[in-house]
């Protein structure tokens, strides 16, 4: 297995996990448990970006420029709703 492939798939894996950390989260039922999901949740996060910024560097994780009309008209979409 090529280094990228195996980057695409810890990637997916700790969005993953993420995910389970952010759900843990919003379902604790105490501060203690809430704060121990938080915490791995901000670890997982940094660990995620960690990855992401180099598979960035290396050319392995492309991202689409949107468009400025496309920006401008969700902005005015959302913007809308609040009224």
């Amino acid at each position: 297995m090529q280094d990228k492939d195996l980057m695409e798939n810890e990637l997916l894996i700790i969005k993953g996990v993420c995910d389970l950390y952010l759900h843990g989260a919003i379902e604790s039922t105490t501060a203690e448990v809430h704060m121990a999901f938080k915490e791995a949740l901000q670890e997982s996060l940094n660990i995620q970006n960690k990855l992401y910024n180099l598979m960035s560097q290396k050319g392995w994780y492309k991202t689409d420029t949107a468009e400025q009309t496309k920006i401008d008209t969700t902005k005015q979409k959302f913007s809308s709703n609040q009224n």
